[in-house]
């Protein structure tokens, strides 16, 4: 039997607010699972014309799959969701790039006619499972120096992506960082953002009930100036603060994907379509540069060159990361295409979570820009890792 290879389509995507991570935190008191139920229940209603037993598999990835985060979340939220119980799920894991790998992970089978509609989500409650949880690392890492010991601390990673690319100053990483909370401000301002947002019923035992509707880390109004004499936590002197890197946080997202004709047969939205993927490794003792080779390889599938992409979603764990991604292929730290709305630098990046925010937003830079045919969704991962997904406008026949 000869079996074409489909089309996969991005139909929708939502998020949580995110949060930051801690006791003061608007989720403080919010388990992790219910924020997968939220996501999950209202991109479902959002989109009516999905049976939900068409739904042929469910994946959600958590860092830390532990506590309300484990259980094999993937399935259990969907119970939770009220999904029928006919319809199957999984937990995934690659550290920052777990809704990333949701999202490929579900969009191979779809690709291959095995699946036609598929739930992705990731979620990640820093406060209640801070990174690196009940890890226990083999000692060979250490004793037979497989890996440098700063890999394990993603700060120290960054500061030494500094100490390999010396013109990646910190002047220039705090002036990234600015960008990121004014863009960030600008959407807000023009209502950009809020639509992307799922509403959460938040309780908390000193301040009571709640409605969580905006993000909570957003600094608007941060200066170069209130960014200069911020604390090097990772390093004396150090060149990463919390100004110019992501912070602890806890949200989560949640996408539908399905194949293009199926999205055609029920009347789903397509919002994007899959081109290509890739993840790539890395030296772990510099895993922000990670983004470089997992681009190079999905652009060399897809046989396209970075020329050919006009809008980029980066995911901004640290400045200097994204400028070495940046420098790497000739684009200017300013440009335009890079990260529109902001990015994790200004809302935060809840690990796990942080891949579907990334093609949400992709997908409403589409909208905007029907003259743009590519776009790119990209992040460095921990223990040397990067993954990028290439994306293609629908929109894009239309402005031309």
């Amino acid at each position: 039997m000869t079996q074409s290879v489909r089309n996969v389509v991005f139909v929708d995507g939502v998020r949580t607010p995110f949060g930051k991570a801690g006791k003061k935190g608007i989720f403080a008191e919010t388990r992790a699972d219910d924020l997968v139920v939220n996501v999950f229940r209202e991109v479902l209603r959002r989109n009516e014309a999905l049976p939900a037993e068409r739904i042929d598999d469910v994946a959600v990835a958590a860092t830390t799959q532990t506590g309300d985060q484990g259980l094999t979340i993937g399935r259990s939220a969907a119970m939770l969701s009220g999904l029928p119980k006919s319809v199957p799920g999984y937990s995934v894991d690659r550290m920052c790039a777990g809704a990333m790998t949701a999202v490929t992970s579900l969009a191979a089978p779809i690709m291959a006619g095995m699946y036609d509609v598929a739930l992705a989500g990731g979620v990640e409650h820093m406060g209640r499972h801070p990174m690196g949880e009940g890890v226990d690392p083999n000692p060979r890492f250490l004793a037979e120096k497989l890996v440098d010991p700063e890999a394990l601390l993603m700060g120290k990673t960054a500061e030494n992506l500094h100490d390999r690319f010396p013109q990646l100053t910190k002047d220039r990483a705090d002036a990234f960082a600015v960008a990121s909370q004014e863009k960030t401000a600008a959407a807000y301002d023009a209502g950009k953002i809020q639509p992307m947002l799922v509403p959460v019923a938040t309780r908390h035992a000193e301040k009571g009930y709640g409605l969580a509707t905006v993000d909570e880390p957003p600094r608007r109004g941060t200066t170069l100036e209130s960014l200069s004499g911020l604390k090097t936590p990772f390093r004396p002197h150090g060149r990463v603060t919390a100004g110019n890197a992501a912070g602890l946080n806890d949200g989560a997202t949640a996408a539908i994907l399905a194949a293009e004709e199926v999205a055609d047969e029920l009347g789903l939205n397509k919002a994007m379509r899959m081109v290509s993927f890739a993840f790539a490794g890395v030296e772990p003792e510099v895993m922000g540069v990670g983004p470089v080779p997992a681009t190079e390889k999905a652009l060399a599938r897809a046989d396209l060159s970075i020329e050919d992409i006009g809008l980029f979603e980066v995911n901004e764990a640290f400045a200097v990361q994204v400028l070495a991604f940046l420098d790497h292929f000739g684009i200017a730290d300013d440009d335009a295409r890079v990260n529109p709305y902001g990015g994790a630098i200004a809302v935060g990046h809840p690990l796990a979570s942080s891949g579907i925010r990334l093609m949400t937003y992709l997908s409403k830079h589409f909208e905007e820009n029907p003259d743009v045919q590519y776009g790119l969704t990209t992040m460095c991962i921990g223990l040397g890792m990067g993954g990028t997904v290439i994306w293609e406008n629908p929109n894009y026949a239309k402005g031309n």
